[in-house]
């Protein structure tokens, strides 16, 4: 007698939309589903064991490098697996979502790569996940082309020889897809990102001479990079592709994955492409694992926490060493300013920061960095140029001159900056701002001429947090309090509905987006990730 059909997976509360049978295929499905039964059940003991380690540092308040795994660390010999010529030269990287007009934008936009990014500048709603995926199956037939409803503006792809390499970063472990589920169980919206994206366009990217490579976000060890490891040679075996075609670059945005960043790399060796310095969830992460730990890690506002920071120089330069004394490429962080189009004054005093920013990440050593614009390109491009010259990276800048102890990474009272009133009624406007716009589906948000996606909600909402719970005082003696937060945030809808106008602001979901800050930023139970309930609204 054979063995019964494995269960399909079942599309759950989703209205249909154009096109998605050629995403949605059953081949496609199948492969989804036998990675969600393969691999979820060790997906859900790594978050159970996040709130294990979470608890530990709740009871110690520090962090150190891992003993168990220092022979990994002192072993000279090993290194990642060579890059593939579409990954060696990354000078210059430019972030976004996945939608039709961002998808040709960027790839058009003379940057290296495009991380085509279904998280955290994507709200998931199910027709982001579904178009998306389209978008990109179109971009790589050449089938794609976009006319703006508004301005007529067409937009089409350049020549596939001037178009940037696609790094695809699939959503966090801990968000699962509500609207794929089998035997009533929803996959990890991971699972479902990366394995359509995989099934459609691993054999068609090798056919272009590149390949499917990935951003690996939120990582909090290197247990969950072994997981990813695992899925990769499954899925390459699935397909029938090499092993080794797979490349990923791992975002070191948590402070615990700070303290394992060879092992990281050690785990996905055959298929690491490298190692990327983020920011605001990186601080983001120090707050959430270090909320009990007084005011030594109360951080201040987020604009004065610079890469300059002690600490988050000596997670940089870590990084850095990290990287290269294992063949990998550091990647470096956000240049998250947009252009004005009206004040130009805006733009001088924000190119001169970008360009301050890149020059630094260039000479400590990083191949390659962030942004948000294309106008942002020549820029970061120039500051590369000048140190990299012909050369495509400079791995050979090994930076034995680093030393980096425990303690330096969360030596937060290094800073002389204090939080501030401004400081908080910034996080209450972007936070609120930046949460409606989520709530109607979209995740790349243009607030205060910067770029913002989920991380700044996050800081935004920790801060407040942290700042009521520490019982911050602030320059004009009034106390962080629940009121106070309240209060701050009453005025700012007041200060939208003056904006927008009554039609407007009645017609977005800005109560709702206050409601929701308000109770991510008061609860006494700190949620770990403000999506999870944000995701229960988004519809």
């Amino acid at each position: 007698m054979s063995a019964p059909a494995p269960s399909p997976l079942a599309i759950v509360d989703a209205e249909p939309l154009p096109r998605q049978d050629e995403v949605l295929t059953d081949a496609a499905l199948a492969f989804v589903a036998e990675l969600h039964r393969r691999f979820t059940p060790r997906r859900d003991e790594l978050l159970a064991r996040r709130d294990e380690r979470r608890a530990g540092i709740a009871r110690t308040s520090t962090l150190d490098f891992l003993p168990e795994t220092e022979a990994i660390r002192v072993d000279d010999t090993w290194k990642v697996a060579p890059a593939p010529a579409a990954l060696d030269d990354r000078r210059v990287e430019i972030t976004g979502p996945t939608d039709r007009k961002m998808t040709i934008n960027a790839l058009n936009s003379g940057a290296r790569v495009w991380l085509a990014d279904f998280e955290d500048a994507s709200a998931p709603t199910w027709e982001n996940v579904v178009t998306g995926q389209l978008n990109l199956i179109d971009a790589y037939t050449r089938n794609i082309d976009f006319t703006d409803p508004r301005s007529g503006k067409s937009y089409a792809l350049r020549p596939a020889e001037e178009l940037a390499t696609v790094v695809t970063r699939p959503r966090g472990w801990h968000l699962d897809e509500r609207h794929l589920q089998l035997d009533g169980t929803p996959v990890p919206g991971a699972l479902v990102d990366f394995g359509l994206y995989f099934f459609h366009n691993a054999q068609r990217l090798i056919d272009l001479g590149k390949g499917p490579y990935f951003y690996l976000p939120k990582t909090e060890s290197h247990l969950e990079a072994r997981l990813w490891n695992d899925i990769f040679v499954f899925a390459q075996d699935y397909v029938g592709i090499p092993q080794g075609t797979v490349r990923a670059t791992v975002l070191i945005e948590t402070i615990t994955a700070a303290y394992e960043m060879e092992e990281i790399l050690y785990e996905l060796r055959d298929h690491a492409s490298g190692l990327n310095a983020g920011r605001w969830d990186y601080l983001f992460s120090i707050v959430k694992n270090f909320r009990d730990g007084g005011a030594k890690f109360v951080l201040p506002d987020r604009n004065l926490v610079t890469m300059t920071a002690p600490f988050m120089r000596a997670y940089t330069e870590l990084l850095v060493r990290t990287c290269h004394k294992r063949g990998a490429h550091a990647i470096g962080g956000m240049a998250a300013f947009i252009p004005s189009r009206r004040d130009a004054e805006v733009n001088k005093v924000a190119f001169e920061k970008v360009k301050a920013d890149k020059d630094r990440e260039a000479n400590d050593g990083f191949d390659g960095s962030w942004v948000a614009h294309p106008d942002l390109v020549p820029i970061a491009m120039a500051s590369f140029d000048a140190v990299l010259g012909d050369k495509p990276n400079q791995k050979d800048r090994l930076r034995e001159d680093v030393s980096v102890a425990a303690g330096d990474l969360i030596a937060i009272d290094t800073l002389d900056a204090k939080p501030s009133y401004d400081g908080l009624r910034n996080a209450v406007a972007v936070g609120i701002r930046y949460i409606e716009a989520w709530l109607r589906g979209m995740g790349a948000v243009a607030i205060f001429n910067l770029m913002e996606d989920a991380a700044t909600a996050e800081i935004s909402r920790s801060q407040i947090w942290q700042w009521i719970n520490a019982d911050v005082v602030f320059e004009n003696g009034e106390h962080a309090t629940a009121d106070l937060a309240r209060k701050v945030a009453a005025e700012e809808l007041t200060t939208i509905r003056a904006e927008l106008g009554d039609g407007a602001f009645e017609s977005g979901k800005w109560q709702q987006a206050h409601d929701l800050l308000l109770q991510v930023s008061l609860d006494e139970d700190y949620a770990d990730f403000l999506t999870l309930p944000a995701y229960e609204q988004l519809r």
